[in-house]
C-alpha cells in the first residue's frame, strides 16, 4: 500500500483555500488561466483523469459547476487519486496516457499530483 497521506494533506489545504475564497478573487485572472477557479478546476480535472488512469478506466468528461464549487471539486478529484492509489500494489506501473507523462509507477504519479497542487497553490497565491 502506498502512502497517500501527502497527497490528502496537499488537496485538502488547496481545497479549503479555495473553499473560503471571496468572489473577486476566485474570479481573478493568473497567469495561463482566466481566473483562480479555472485554474483550480484544470488541476481537478487532471487530478481525476490520473484517478480515472490508475483504476484503468476510460476518460471521462469533468464537468465545470462553477467558481463556487471548485474546492469541493478539488477535494473529491483529489480523494478519489488518493483511494485508487492506495489500493495499487507496490511496484505497480500505471498506464497513463501520454497527456499526463505517460507509463509511471505509483509513487511517480503520486509525486507528480503532490507537485501539481503545490503549483497551483503557488500560482493562485
Amino acid at each position: 500500500m502506498h502512502d497517500v497521506q501527502p497527497l490528502v494533506e496537499a488537496v485538502d489545504a488547496l481545497a479549503d483555500r479555495f473553499r473560503s475564497l471571496p468572489q473577486s478573487k476566485l474570479l481573478g485572472a493568473v497567469p495561463g488561466h482566466g481566473s483562480r477557479a479555472a485554474a483550480a478546476l484544470a488541476l481537478a480535472r487532471r487530478l481525476a483523469a490520473l484517478g480515472l488512469a490508475v483504476e484503468g478506466g476510460p476518460e471521462r468528461e469533468f464537468p465545470d459547476a462553477g467558481a463556487f464549487a471548485v474546492g469541493d471539486q478539488l477535494a473529491v478529484a483529489g480523494h478519489d487519486l488518493a483511494v485508487a492509489l492506495a489500493a495499487l500494489p507496490e511496484g505497480t506501473e500505471v498506464a497513463l496516457p501520454e497527456a499526463l507523462g505517460g507509463p509511471a509507477d505509483a509513487p511517480a504519479v503520486l509525486a507528480g499530483a503532490v507537485a501539481a497542487i503545490g503549483e497551483t497553490a503557488a500560482l493562485c497565491a
